[in-house]
């Protein structure tokens, strides 16, 4: 007896996949763009940590226009790298601006990014 189910795509195995809360399969291919993206995003991210700490770059700049490669950056990360700016006074900072210390640049409200770009101006 032949089996009454359709052949199911990809994506209908992906989302199913997903609704079982199971990691969906990708392709060795797949999986070293996603590599590779992720190490360019890292080469990106690590220079402007150098520039914002050498004075080169300023992160009010880079919040007011973050590129897509910042929006995944976390904003305390990028505050600690600014000159006379530890993990206390980037705490504070965001507290301030009323920021969870776990917000990304790309998640930040445009009353969070206003604020702090502000405060850093200062």
């Amino acid at each position: 007896m032949p089996d009454p189910t359709p052949p199911r795509s990809a994506e209908s195995a992906t989302k199913e996949a997903l609704l079982r809360h199971e990691t969906p399969t990708r392709s060795a291919s797949q999986r070293q763009t996603a590599l590779a993206r992720a190490n360019a995003i890292r080469v990106q991210r690590a220079g402007l940590k150098r520039d914002l700490k050498s004075g080169e770059r300023d992160l009010a700049d880079v919040l007011e226009r973050p590129a897509a490669w910042v929006m995944t950056a976390k904003v305390h990360d990028l505050l600690v790298c600014v000159p006379g700016v530890g993990a206390v006074k980037a705490a504070k900072i965001l507290q301030q601006c009323r920021v969870s210390g776990s917000k990304t640049a790309g998640g930040l409200s445009d009353r969070q990014r206003s604020e702090l770009v502000a405060m850093l101006r200062r």
